[in-house]
């Protein structure tokens, strides 16, 4: 007999932040951030940034390998496991003075967390460009959201980098912050999203960085196992599902990221897109592995990528939101 929604939600760590309202919630973040976007002054993750920039400059001053990893390991539980910490006791709190302001704290946490409308802010643009011909305009908007060398990337080379962004991103931006709510609330994606921007910061495999950054990639690889996975499931269903599926199982493996290879082959073989292949990094071409299978990208597969993200996320709330109902009528 197979397990009831009920008994699979019995560790829901809340008493008092039900899984309808945990769902709720998450609509509520997700329509704030629809709305809203990112705060344009005061983002909590711009002083996070800075602080932990600070930190690594003071803390990362070389020795021996064992050393630097344990000192980057101290590092990112400080600033991501207090904090998150510090979050639950304030919700708890919170929730303990007023049902509706633990769950407002809740929803802006998630509202804090997720980039959904920035990420189609910044490569919706690129799509724009590409379509009116402005290399140009395309390139500076294309080096804005990836580390690869864009200064004369032709056409092709920049939709391809538009288009991995966006279903890359799809997974950290906003999937992952969303799986991470839903199993744990306002710590969980807090601690997602502080340990997701340290490895953006210190997870590079450079001289100054291979040792020190150590923990912080290989965490985040920890953290996005389930959600990438998830979102390279979603991709799949909403496109072209039998192709998705074959380039997920032939060409993931091949990819660097245990997480960026799934969602990316995933999403470039749900749209049909044909993505990977050489790009240049610092000067240096790097020849990477094939993803997806078809055409060669376009403006119009940037819109399609972010079309797909878009979907997923419906789908996403829409799945907790049944879920929801089944057990608020008690069908479940």
């Amino acid at each position: 007999m197979l397990p009831s929604l009920s008994s699979l939600l019995s560790w829901w760590p809340f008493p008092d932040f039900t899984w309808t309202a945990c769902v709720a919630a998450a609509v509520a973040g997700v329509l704030l951030d629809q709305w809203l976007g990112e705060p344009r002054r005061w983002h909590p993750l711009v002083g996070f940034g800075r602080l932990a920039a600070a930190l690594e400059r003071r803390l990362n001053r070389g020795g021996a390998p064992l050393r630097q990893r344990l000192t980057s390991l101290a590092a990112w539980t400080l600033m991501v496991l207090a904090p998150a910490a510090l979050a639950g006791v304030l919700v708890h709190a919170a929730t303990q003075f007023s049902a509706a302001l633990g769950w407002l704290l809740q929803a802006l946490a998630l509202y804090a967390a997720l980039g959904a409308r920035s990420l189609a802010q910044h490569i919706a643009p690129i799509a724009a460009a590409l379509a009116q011909g402005n290399l140009a305009d395309a390139r500076q908007l294309t080096a804005r959201i990836v580390s690869r060398d864009t200064a004369d990337a032709d056409g092709e080379a920049l939709a391809r980098a538009a288009c991995e962004s966006a279903l890359e991103n799809g997974n950290d931006a906003i999937f992952g912050a969303l799986f991470w709510f839903l199993l744990g609330g306002a710590p969980a994606v807090i601690a997602y999203r502080l340990a997701n921007t340290l490895d953006a910061m210190w997870g590079y495999r450079t001289p100054r960085l291979l040792y020190f950054g150590w923990a912080a990639a290989r965490l985040d690889d920890v953290l996005n196992l389930a959600p990438a996975r998830l979102t390279a499931l979603s991709y799949a269903l909403l496109g072209r599902t039998v192709q998705a599926l074959r380039c997920w199982r032939e060409q993931a493996p091949a990819w660097s990221s245990p997480n960026a290879g799934p969602v990316m082959a995933a999403g470039a073989g749900a749209v049909g897109v044909a993505l990977g292949g050489p790009a240049r990094y610092h000067g240096e071409w790097e020849e990477r592995p094939p993803l997806g299978e078809g055409r060669a990208p376009g403006a119009a597969d940037v819109h399609a990528c972010l079309r797909l993200v878009q979907r997923t996320l419906w789908l996403w709330l829409a799945a907790a939101g049944a879920s929801a109902a089944l057990l608020q009528y008690g069908i479940a």
